[in-house]
Protein backbone atom coordinates (compact mmCIF):
# COMPACT_ATOMS: atom_id res chain seq x y z
CA UNK A 1 0.00 0.00 0.00
CA UNK A 2 0.92 3.64 -0.61
CA UNK A 3 3.00 5.09 2.27
CA UNK A 4 2.90 1.92 4.18
CA UNK A 5 5.90 0.37 5.14
CA UNK A 6 7.31 -2.72 7.03
CA UNK A 7 10.87 -3.28 8.66
CA UNK A 8 12.65 -7.04 8.00
CA UNK A 9 12.51 -8.73 11.27
CA UNK A 10 16.10 -8.24 12.08
CA UNK A 11 15.93 -4.41 10.98
CA UNK A 12 14.71 -1.73 12.87
CA UNK A 13 13.21 1.06 10.97
CA UNK A 14 14.00 4.66 11.64
CA UNK A 15 11.46 7.34 10.50
CA UNK A 16 12.61 11.39 11.01
CA UNK A 17 10.93 14.27 9.83
CA UNK A 18 7.88 14.15 11.84
CA UNK A 19 7.34 14.29 15.73
CA UNK A 20 10.50 13.06 17.80
CA UNK A 21 10.89 9.83 19.08
CA UNK A 22 11.37 8.62 23.10
CA UNK A 23 13.66 10.61 24.95
CA UNK A 24 14.30 13.05 22.62
CA UNK A 25 15.50 11.07 19.73
CA UNK A 26 15.93 12.52 16.55
CA UNK A 27 13.89 9.86 14.77
CA UNK A 28 11.36 7.14 15.60
CA UNK A 29 11.91 3.62 16.31
CA UNK A 30 9.62 0.94 14.71
CA UNK A 31 10.58 -3.10 15.25
CA UNK A 32 8.18 -5.86 14.50
CA UNK A 33 5.71 -3.84 12.73
CA UNK A 34 4.86 -1.64 10.02
CA UNK A 35 3.15 1.82 9.76
CA UNK A 36 2.02 4.66 7.72
CA UNK A 37 4.88 7.10 6.50
CA UNK A 38 4.07 10.29 4.77
CA UNK A 39 6.10 10.45 1.62
CA UNK A 40 8.20 13.50 1.27
CA UNK A 41 7.46 14.67 4.93
CA UNK A 42 8.76 11.81 6.46
CA UNK A 43 12.20 9.79 5.63
CA UNK A 44 12.75 6.46 6.45
CA UNK A 45 16.12 4.47 7.21
CA UNK A 46 16.81 0.65 8.34
CA UNK A 47 19.40 0.04 10.68
CA UNK A 48 20.70 -3.98 10.81
CA UNK A 49 19.87 -5.69 14.08
CA UNK A 50 21.64 -8.94 12.75
CA UNK A 51 24.83 -10.12 14.45
CA UNK A 52 28.07 -9.23 13.05
CA UNK A 53 31.47 -10.51 13.41
CA UNK A 54 34.72 -8.98 14.72
CA UNK A 55 38.38 -10.00 14.06
CA UNK A 56 41.19 -8.59 16.71
CA UNK A 57 44.75 -10.23 15.76
CA UNK A 58 46.94 -7.79 18.26
CA UNK A 59 50.45 -7.85 19.71
CA UNK A 60 50.43 -7.40 23.34
CA UNK A 61 53.51 -7.64 26.11
CA UNK A 62 52.78 -9.56 29.52
CA UNK A 63 54.00 -9.05 32.65
CA UNK A 64 57.04 -10.78 32.05
CA UNK A 65 57.64 -8.71 29.01
CA UNK A 66 57.01 -11.22 26.63
CA UNK A 67 55.70 -10.12 23.37
CA UNK A 68 52.55 -11.77 22.20
CA UNK A 69 50.34 -11.87 19.25
CA UNK A 70 46.65 -12.60 20.63
CA UNK A 71 43.58 -13.37 17.94
CA UNK A 72 40.41 -13.40 18.80
CA UNK A 73 36.82 -13.09 17.26
CA UNK A 74 34.00 -10.54 18.85
CA UNK A 75 30.46 -11.60 18.23
CA UNK A 76 28.39 -8.88 18.47
CA UNK A 77 24.94 -7.08 17.36
CA UNK A 78 23.29 -3.59 18.02
CA UNK A 79 20.78 -4.04 21.20
CA UNK A 80 17.07 -4.57 20.59
CA UNK A 81 16.02 -1.84 23.31
CA UNK A 82 14.97 1.39 21.51
CA UNK A 83 17.94 3.30 23.33
CA UNK A 84 20.87 1.00 21.77
CA UNK A 85 19.01 1.28 18.56
CA UNK A 86 19.19 5.01 18.71
CA UNK A 87 22.42 5.25 19.96
CA UNK A 88 23.31 2.55 17.61
CA UNK A 89 21.87 4.84 14.57
CA UNK A 90 22.74 8.03 15.46
CA UNK A 91 26.64 6.26 15.47
CA UNK A 92 26.23 4.11 12.27
CA UNK A 93 23.37 4.49 10.53
CA UNK A 94 25.06 5.73 7.03
CA UNK A 95 28.33 3.58 7.55
CA UNK A 96 26.85 0.72 9.23
CA UNK A 97 30.46 -1.46 8.52
CA UNK A 98 31.85 0.70 10.96
CA UNK A 99 30.63 -1.03 13.68
CA UNK A 100 33.12 -3.99 13.46
CA UNK A 101 35.91 -1.71 12.71
CA UNK A 102 35.15 0.16 16.12
CA UNK A 103 34.17 -2.90 18.28
CA UNK A 104 37.58 -4.24 16.93
CA UNK A 105 39.23 -1.61 18.68
CA UNK A 106 37.77 -1.49 21.62
CA UNK A 107 38.87 -4.56 22.48
CA UNK A 108 42.17 -4.49 21.23
CA UNK A 109 42.81 -1.82 23.61
CA UNK A 110 41.23 -3.88 26.24
CA UNK A 111 43.12 -7.07 25.43
CA UNK A 112 46.49 -5.24 25.54
CA UNK A 113 45.52 -3.87 29.05
CA UNK A 114 44.65 -6.93 30.77
CA UNK A 115 47.35 -9.13 28.72
CA UNK A 116 49.71 -6.61 30.31
CA UNK A 117 48.69 -7.72 33.97
CA UNK A 118 49.72 -11.48 33.22
CA UNK A 119 52.11 -13.73 33.03
CA UNK A 120 52.29 -16.47 30.07
CA UNK A 121 51.67 -19.47 31.83
CA UNK A 122 47.96 -17.23 33.41
CA UNK A 123 47.61 -16.52 29.98
CA UNK A 124 48.09 -19.78 28.50
CA UNK A 125 46.63 -21.65 31.42
CA UNK A 126 43.35 -19.73 32.10
CA UNK A 127 42.66 -18.27 28.69
CA UNK A 128 39.12 -18.59 29.47
CA UNK A 129 39.68 -15.91 32.26
CA UNK A 130 41.18 -13.62 30.28
CA UNK A 131 38.38 -13.60 27.90
CA UNK A 132 35.94 -12.73 30.80
CA UNK A 133 37.82 -9.92 31.68
CA UNK A 134 38.07 -8.51 28.22
CA UNK A 135 34.65 -8.81 27.74
CA UNK A 136 33.55 -7.30 31.16
CA UNK A 137 35.56 -4.29 30.66
CA UNK A 138 34.53 -3.80 27.16
CA UNK A 139 31.05 -4.04 27.95
CA UNK A 140 30.35 -0.56 29.06
CA UNK A 141 32.08 1.01 26.24
CA UNK A 142 30.44 -1.07 23.56
CA UNK A 143 26.66 -0.41 25.46
CA UNK A 144 27.43 3.71 25.05
CA UNK A 145 27.46 2.77 21.58
CA UNK A 146 24.41 0.68 21.26
CA UNK A 147 26.27 -2.58 20.68
CA UNK A 148 26.10 -5.71 23.04
CA UNK A 149 28.51 -8.49 22.68
CA UNK A 150 27.01 -11.83 22.09
CA UNK A 151 31.13 -14.00 22.85
CA UNK A 152 34.53 -13.36 22.77
CA UNK A 153 36.93 -15.93 22.63
CA UNK A 154 40.39 -16.06 21.95
CA UNK A 155 41.55 -18.22 18.94
CA UNK A 156 45.27 -18.52 19.60
CA UNK A 157 48.37 -16.55 21.61
CA UNK A 158 51.73 -16.80 20.01
CA UNK A 159 55.09 -15.94 21.16
CA UNK A 160 57.10 -15.59 17.89
CA UNK A 161 60.65 -17.49 17.81
CA UNK A 162 61.00 -16.81 21.71
CA UNK A 163 60.05 -20.49 22.06
CA UNK A 164 58.93 -19.51 25.22
CA UNK A 165 55.28 -21.44 25.35
CA UNK A 166 57.01 -24.47 23.74
CA UNK A 167 59.75 -24.35 26.66
CA UNK A 168 56.74 -24.09 29.62
CA UNK A 169 55.07 -26.82 28.04
CA UNK A 170 58.24 -29.57 27.66
CA UNK A 171 57.28 -30.29 30.95
CA UNK A 172 53.93 -30.92 30.41
CA UNK A 173 55.22 -32.57 26.83
CA UNK A 174 57.30 -34.87 29.21
CA UNK A 175 54.65 -35.91 31.18
CA UNK A 176 52.23 -36.35 28.41
CA UNK A 177 54.96 -38.12 26.44
CA UNK A 178 55.53 -40.51 29.49
CA UNK A 179 51.97 -40.88 30.19
CA UNK A 180 51.48 -41.74 26.09
CA UNK A 181 54.28 -44.36 26.23
CA UNK A 182 52.87 -45.29 30.32
CA UNK A 183 49.61 -45.84 28.10
CA UNK A 184 51.02 -47.37 25.05
CA UNK A 185 52.30 -50.16 27.24
CA UNK A 186 49.49 -50.52 28.96
CA UNK A 187 47.69 -51.00 26.21
CA UNK A 188 50.52 -52.91 24.70
CA UNK A 189 50.41 -55.25 27.70
CA UNK A 190 46.19 -54.94 27.65
CA UNK A 191 46.27 -56.45 24.27
CA UNK A 192 48.53 -59.00 24.72
CA UNK A 193 46.65 -60.15 27.71
CA UNK A 194 43.94 -59.86 25.47
CA UNK A 195 45.84 -62.04 22.94
CA UNK A 196 46.63 -64.37 25.68
CA UNK A 197 43.19 -64.89 27.02
CA UNK A 198 42.01 -65.10 23.37
CA UNK A 199 44.06 -67.91 22.87
CA UNK A 200 42.86 -69.48 26.08
CA UNK A 201 39.61 -69.21 25.29
CA UNK A 202 40.33 -70.67 22.29
CA UNK A 203 41.82 -73.62 23.52
CA UNK A 204 39.07 -73.89 26.13
CA UNK A 205 37.02 -73.74 22.97
CA UNK A 206 38.41 -76.01 21.46
CA UNK A 207 38.92 -78.29 24.43
CA UNK A 208 35.05 -77.86 25.54
CA UNK A 209 33.92 -78.80 21.59
CA UNK A 210 36.45 -82.00 21.57
CA UNK A 211 34.43 -82.96 25.18
CA UNK A 212 30.81 -82.27 23.92
CA UNK A 213 32.01 -84.25 20.28
CA UNK A 214 32.99 -87.17 22.35
CA UNK A 215 29.77 -87.12 24.75
CA UNK A 216 28.14 -86.87 21.75
CA UNK A 217 29.70 -89.80 19.68
CA UNK A 218 29.39 -91.82 22.77
CA UNK A 219 25.53 -91.05 23.33
CA UNK A 220 25.39 -92.33 19.27
CA UNK A 221 27.56 -94.83 19.58
CA UNK A 222 25.76 -95.96 23.27
CA UNK A 223 22.05 -95.28 21.11
CA UNK A 224 23.33 -97.73 18.40
CA UNK A 225 24.23 -100.15 20.46
CA UNK A 226 21.36 -100.16 22.39
CA UNK A 227 19.36 -99.80 19.27
CA UNK A 228 21.51 -103.04 18.08
CA UNK A 229 20.87 -105.04 21.02
CA UNK A 230 17.34 -104.35 21.74
CA UNK A 231 15.69 -106.80 19.27
CA UNK A 232 18.00 -109.51 20.88
CA UNK A 233 17.31 -108.50 24.36
CA UNK A 234 13.74 -108.13 23.57
CA UNK A 235 13.43 -111.31 22.34
CA UNK A 236 15.73 -112.40 25.45
CA UNK A 237 13.44 -110.75 27.86
CA UNK A 238 10.34 -112.38 26.07
CA UNK A 239 12.11 -115.92 25.89
CA UNK A 240 12.42 -115.27 29.83
CA UNK A 241 9.06 -114.34 30.61
CA UNK A 242 7.69 -117.61 28.84
CA UNK A 243 10.08 -119.66 30.59
CA UNK A 244 9.17 -117.79 33.82
CA UNK A 245 5.43 -118.34 32.63
CA UNK A 246 6.16 -121.96 32.02
CA UNK A 247 7.63 -122.43 35.02
CA UNK A 248 4.91 -121.02 37.25
CA UNK A 249 2.86 -123.21 35.15
CA UNK A 250 4.50 -126.40 36.27
CA UNK A 251 4.58 -125.42 39.57
CA UNK A 252 0.87 -124.91 39.64
CA UNK A 253 0.62 -128.40 37.79
CA UNK A 254 3.02 -130.09 40.30
CA UNK A 255 0.88 -128.59 43.02
CA UNK A 256 -2.21 -129.83 41.42
CA UNK A 257 -1.33 -133.19 40.72
CA UNK A 258 0.04 -133.82 44.49
CA UNK A 259 -3.41 -132.30 45.27
CA UNK A 260 -4.39 -135.18 43.36
CA UNK A 261 -2.09 -137.43 44.88
CA UNK A 262 -3.18 -136.56 47.83
CA UNK A 263 -6.90 -136.75 47.23
CA UNK A 264 -6.45 -140.20 45.47
CA UNK A 265 -4.35 -141.98 46.98
CA UNK A 266 -2.77 -140.42 50.02
CA UNK A 267 -6.73 -139.62 51.98
CA UNK A 268 -7.89 -143.36 50.56
CA UNK A 269 -4.90 -145.05 51.84
CA UNK A 270 -5.16 -143.36 55.10
CA UNK A 271 -9.33 -143.90 55.25
CA UNK A 272 -8.27 -147.52 54.16
CA UNK A 273 -5.98 -147.77 57.44
CA UNK A 274 -8.27 -146.28 59.22
CA UNK A 275 -10.86 -148.31 58.18
CA UNK A 276 -8.66 -151.51 58.99
CA UNK A 277 -7.13 -150.12 62.01
CA UNK A 278 -11.41 -149.36 63.08
CA UNK A 279 -11.50 -153.04 62.48
CA UNK A 280 -9.11 -154.75 64.36
CA UNK A 281 -9.80 -152.36 67.06
CA UNK A 282 -13.77 -154.23 67.01
CA UNK A 283 -12.33 -157.46 66.48
CA UNK A 284 -10.02 -157.01 69.28
CA UNK A 285 -13.24 -155.88 70.90
CA UNK A 286 -14.98 -158.48 69.86
CA UNK A 287 -13.04 -161.11 70.46
CA UNK A 288 -12.10 -159.54 74.41
CA UNK A 289 -15.55 -159.84 74.77
CA UNK A 290 -16.09 -163.05 73.65
CA UNK A 291 -13.39 -164.44 75.58
CA UNK A 292 -14.81 -163.17 78.65
CA UNK A 293 -18.64 -164.58 77.68
CA UNK A 294 -16.61 -167.89 77.03
CA UNK A 295 -14.87 -167.71 80.09
CA UNK A 296 -17.77 -166.19 82.28
CA UNK A 297 -19.76 -169.20 80.37
CA UNK A 298 -16.79 -171.66 81.48
CA UNK A 299 -17.08 -170.72 85.00
CA UNK A 300 -20.78 -170.40 85.39
CA UNK A 301 -20.58 -173.84 83.92
CA UNK A 302 -17.85 -175.17 85.88
CA UNK A 303 -20.06 -173.99 88.60
CA UNK A 304 -22.59 -175.47 87.80
CA UNK A 305 -20.88 -178.51 87.37
CA UNK A 306 -19.33 -178.49 90.51
CA UNK A 307 -22.57 -177.56 92.21
CA UNK A 308 -23.92 -180.75 90.15
CA UNK A 309 -20.83 -183.03 91.08
CA UNK A 310 -20.86 -181.63 95.07
CA UNK A 311 -22.82 -184.37 96.22
CA UNK A 312 -20.86 -186.95 94.56
CA UNK A 313 -17.73 -185.75 96.32
CA UNK A 314 -19.38 -185.36 99.48
CA UNK A 315 -20.67 -188.85 98.94
CA UNK A 316 -17.04 -190.02 98.14
CA UNK A 317 -15.12 -188.55 100.77
CA UNK A 318 -18.46 -190.10 103.24
CA UNK A 319 -17.45 -193.45 101.23
CA UNK A 320 -14.02 -192.94 101.99
CA UNK A 321 -14.96 -192.25 105.48
CA UNK A 322 -16.22 -195.32 106.08
CA UNK A 323 -13.95 -197.54 105.86
CA UNK A 324 -11.37 -195.52 108.29
CA UNK A 325 -11.03 -195.70 111.55
CA UNK A 326 -12.85 -193.22 112.95
CA UNK A 327 -14.00 -192.71 116.26
CA UNK A 328 -16.74 -190.54 117.05
CA UNK A 329 -16.66 -189.11 120.67
CA UNK A 330 -19.60 -187.40 121.13
CA UNK A 331 -22.51 -188.87 119.93
CA UNK A 332 -25.26 -187.04 117.25
CA UNK A 333 -22.94 -184.21 117.48
CA UNK A 334 -19.65 -185.35 116.78
CA UNK A 335 -21.71 -186.97 113.43
CA UNK A 336 -22.35 -183.57 112.55
CA UNK A 337 -19.38 -182.17 113.08
CA UNK A 338 -17.85 -184.70 110.72
CA UNK A 339 -20.61 -184.12 108.16
CA UNK A 340 -20.29 -180.12 108.36
CA UNK A 341 -16.57 -180.81 107.88
CA UNK A 342 -17.05 -182.66 104.55
CA UNK A 343 -19.24 -180.11 103.19
CA UNK A 344 -16.82 -177.48 104.38
CA UNK A 345 -14.37 -179.53 102.49
CA UNK A 346 -16.29 -179.84 99.30
CA UNK A 347 -16.78 -175.56 99.85
CA UNK A 348 -13.12 -175.43 99.52
CA UNK A 349 -12.63 -177.21 96.73
CA UNK A 350 -15.19 -175.38 94.71
CA UNK A 351 -13.38 -172.30 95.89
CA UNK A 352 -9.67 -173.09 94.71
CA UNK A 353 -12.01 -174.53 91.25
CA UNK A 354 -13.20 -170.98 90.35
CA UNK A 355 -9.78 -169.42 90.83
CA UNK A 356 -8.20 -171.15 89.12
CA UNK A 357 -10.59 -171.00 86.38
CA UNK A 358 -9.23 -169.56 82.98
CA UNK A 359 -5.73 -170.43 83.48
CA UNK A 360 -4.35 -172.60 81.25
CA UNK A 361 -3.88 -176.14 81.85
CA UNK A 362 -0.43 -177.82 83.05
CA UNK A 363 1.84 -177.99 79.80
CA UNK A 364 -0.76 -175.07 78.29
CA UNK A 365 0.52 -171.76 77.23
CA UNK A 366 -1.21 -168.64 77.61
CA UNK A 367 -2.18 -165.86 75.72
CA UNK A 368 0.97 -163.87 77.71
CA UNK A 369 3.17 -166.90 76.39
CA UNK A 370 3.40 -168.15 80.91
CA UNK A 371 2.88 -171.89 80.86
CA UNK A 372 -0.25 -172.88 82.85
CA UNK A 373 0.89 -174.26 86.09
CA UNK A 374 -0.97 -177.29 87.42
CA UNK A 375 -4.67 -176.65 89.53
CA UNK A 376 -3.95 -177.91 93.19
CA UNK A 377 -5.40 -181.62 93.12
CA UNK A 378 -7.57 -182.66 96.17
CA UNK A 379 -9.75 -185.62 96.61
CA UNK A 380 -9.32 -189.14 97.87
CA UNK A 381 -5.42 -189.01 96.71
CA UNK A 382 -4.25 -186.27 98.38
CA UNK A 383 -4.06 -188.45 101.41
CA UNK A 384 -6.27 -188.98 104.23
CA UNK A 385 -8.68 -186.11 105.57
CA UNK A 386 -8.34 -184.99 109.42
CA UNK A 387 -11.72 -184.50 110.79
CA UNK A 388 -11.87 -182.47 113.76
Amino acid sequence: MFGYRVPSPDEAMLISGGRRGLKGAPFRVVTGHGTFVLPIFRKVRFLTLAMSESEVAETCVTKQGIVLTVRAVIAFKVGNDNESIVNAGQRFLSEQEQMSVLTGRIFSGHLRSIIGSMTVEEIVTERQKLATEVLETSKTEMGKIGLIVDSFQIQSIDDGDTGYIEAMSSPHKAAIQRQAKIAEAQATQASVEAQQEAARNQAEYERQTAIVEAEYKAEVDRAQAQSAQAGPLAQAHAQQEVLAAQTELAERAAQLRQQELVAEVVKPAEAEAERIKVVALAEAERMKIQAEAAASHDRVALDQLLIDQLPQIVKEAATGLSHANVNVLNGADGLGEVAAGLVSQGLTILDTVKQNLGKPAEGETTTTGTPRSPAPRTGPDDGPVAIP
